[in-house]
């Protein structure tokens, strides 16, 4: 086993704990997966995030067989189309975030964009967040609609399922997700609902810091 693939299985571990431990995920929900030269590690179905072994992350080959580790994640379709779709990708975080969830139970921004851009690093390091509406966990078309936006966004919101993350590594597809999260606890929090930043602020996180708005 490959050094860099060894350190890719500890990253989504201590991610995966991370995330438990601070309930960002309960139970066995939830699921992350790594993009290698030589295809995929994905957690094992059903596996609890806060007790993962790196022996047994599920690695998957390029053509799609279950080459070790427990048996892949039913949404493995899913991670697969991100990373087809989008050349950067390195690492997808999906949960089953409290608030997010609750967000789309609640009703969220617009169907666009789940959450008006309220603060300056959500629209920094999140940026635009479309909802995907209602199919059962594993439903193949899901996958479909995620990977024809893979490479305009880094971030989906599945209707009363949570957030899918994309980014260049698993690290930095966790801290997108915390931060989505976080905005949505503070957008249900506020009553009434905050406003998003003036359009001119917008503009100015674009310039000065190339945020994708």
């Amino acid at each position: 086993m490959a050094t860099n693939e060894n350190a890719i299985r500890e990253e989504i571990c201590i991610t995966g704990r991370s995330l438990y431990e601070r309930r960002y995920t309960v139970g066995s929900a939830g699921n992350i997966s790594a993009r290698l030269d030589d295809g995929w590690l994905i957690t094992p179905t059903d596996a609890c995030l806060g007790r993962l072994d790196p022996n047994d992350i599920a690695k998957v080959d390029i053509d799609g067989n279950h080459v070790s580790g427990g048996r892949p994640s039913k949404t493995l379709a899913l991670h697969r189309r991100i990373y087809e779709n989008n050349a950067d990708a390195r690492g997808v975080v999906h949960t089953h975030s409290t608030h997010l969830v609750a967000l789309t139970l609640a009703g969220v921004w617009t169907r666009d964009d789940v959450l008006p851009p309220i603060t300056p690093y959500y629209v920094m390091k999140v940026g635009h967040v479309p909802l995907i509406a209602y199919r059962r966990p594993g439903d193949a078309t899901v996958a479909e609609e995620v990977a024809a936006l893979a490479s305009k966004v880094r971030a989906v919101l599945l209707e009363r399922l949570g957030p899918v993350v994309w980014e260049k590594s698993v690290s930095h597809a966790s801290y997108a997700l915390e931060e989505l999260e976080e905005t949505a606890r503070l957008y249900l929090a506020m009553t009434p609902r905050p406003q998003p930043l003036p359009d001119d602020a917008i503009e100015n996180l674009r310039k000065t810091f190339g945020a994708r708005w």
